[in-house]
This record gives structure tokens, C-alpha cells and sequence, in this order.
């Protein structure tokens, strides 16, 4: 039996949102809450979800836009960039914890869970992987190039849960200043690790971007499964 894959519904307070749900084909695994992109579930972050439930995970990927518009979906030409930063700006982001809570929850409820749960997010995605770790959500957490960690480092003392954050070494969004910053906070934490990936840019894991390093992608993506292996 192959992985297989499918939208579910989560209840909230304000309404109903969508999640993507790979199950491996195992039918059971540890847990994986996959953090978007701004630019939504879309097809890159839904192969990624299907990329770690044939690593043997149970992964769960909410929309986090559903407040603007169902299940959005953009790409990364210039539209798709322009209206994803609008999105990102509109998103209240104590209400995308809040909903990455409620995935997490649903998880915990779901009979292939075998294990414990982990976040991994990429850009604005991985900055909430960082902030899941910080409130406790999480059992581990692995953020891809998240940007705005640097301004949120008053949260360092918060984080209980090994974590895993992956930099590109020319990302024009995240300068390489911003990441020393970040290494020397968490320098004396045996808990965290930070990995920089030499000529890689920002969103090097996105083989649907220009800025793609494959390279750099298969590194980042063996160092997450050896860091889940170790800590989940």
C-alpha cells in the first residue's frame, strides 16, 4: 500500500479550515504538523507532506489562510508573490498558533499517531515552527529558513524541545548577520541546532522556485530525518 493523501475538515471557533492529511503507507507513524509557505498549501508544500509520509510520518498540513479564502493557492510568479505577502501581512499570527494547535490536537486523536509530534515549517512557516516551539505545542521543531526570528529571540528561553533551524548562506531575505545573531542565542543550548548551506538562497528547499539548490534541499532534508530520528 503507496502513501496516500486527502483534505479533512477541523473544527474551530470561528469556523471550519482545511488540513492535508499523507498518511504513510504503514498507515501509522510518528507525527509531522507541516507549517506552509505564504504561499499556501499549495502543490510544493502538498508533495512535501507526501515527500515525509513516505519517510514513514503522519503528516498534517493546515491552511492557514482560510480566513481570507478557501484553500489558497498561489505560485511564485510575480502575481502569486504580491498577493502571498498580502496574505502573510493580513494573518493574525496568534490565530495561525491557534489553528496549528488545533492540527496538532487532531493528530493527537488520529488512529495512525504512533509516536510524538513534531513542526516543521518553511519561511514564514518556519518562524511558526519556532513559536509552536516556544509554546509548548510541540515534542520538536525544524524551521526552514524563518524569517523574523531574529527580532523574536526574546522567546529563546521558552524552548524546551530540540530544534532544528536550516539557513541558506545568500538568502536576500534572511542576512547571514541575522543567523550569527540567532547562533550566538542559542549557543549554549545542546538542544538546538542551526545547519547554513553554502550558496544557497532563501526557499533553496523549493524545487517549484528559481531559487531551488538541490544540493542543499537533499542536505537539509537528510539532516531533518536524522534530527527526527534522534528526538522524535
Amino acid at each position: 500500500m503507496s502513501v496516500t493523501s486527502q483534505w479533512i475538515e477541523i473544527s474551530s471557533p470561528e469556523g471550519t479550515f482545511g488540513a492535508y492529511l499523507a498518511i504513510p503507507h504503514t498507515r501509522k507513524g510518528p507525527g509531522i504538523v507541516l507549517i506552509q509557505e505564504i504561499f499556501g498549501v499549495n502543490e510544493h508544500i502538498r508533495s512535501v507532506a507526501e515527500q515525509y509520509a513516505a519517510d514513514g510520518y503522519l503528516v498534517l498540513a493546515p491552511d492557514l489562510f482560510w480566513r481570507h479564502g478557501h484553500r489558497i493557492e498561489l505560485g511564485y510568479d510575480e502575481a502569486g508573490w504580491k498577493r502571498a505577502v498580502e496574505l502573510m501581512n493580513a494573518t493574525d499570527r496568534y490565530k495561525a498558533q491557534a489553528d496549528i494547535k488545533l492540527a496538532i490536537d487532531t493528530l493527537k486523536t488520529h488512529t495512525g499517531l504512533d509516536g510524538r509530534i513534531a513542526s516543521i515549517g518553511y519561511c514564514f512557516g518556519g518562524m511558526l515552527s519556532y513559536n509552536t516551539a516556544a509554546n509548548g505545542f510541540v515534542d520538536v521543531a525544524i524551521a526552514y529558513y524563518g524569517g523574523g526570528i531574529q527580532n523574536q529571540l526574546d522567546r529563546a528561553s521558552e524552548i524546551k524541545v530540540p530544534l532544528l533551524m536550516h539557513f541558506g548562506e545568500q538568502d536576500s531575505h534572511i542576512p547571514i548577520d541575522a543567523v550569527k545573531q540567532i547562533a550566538e542565542r542559542f549557543e549554549f543550548n545542546d538542544d538546538v541546532d542551526i545547519e547554513v548551506y553554502p550558496g544557497a538562497e532563501h526557499g533553496f528547499n523549493c524545487s517549484h522556485r528559481d531559487s531551488y539548490n538541490q544540493r542543499a534541499a537533499a542536505e537539509a532534508h537528510g539532516n531533518t530525518l536524522i534530527f527526527l530520528s534522534q528526538n522524535l
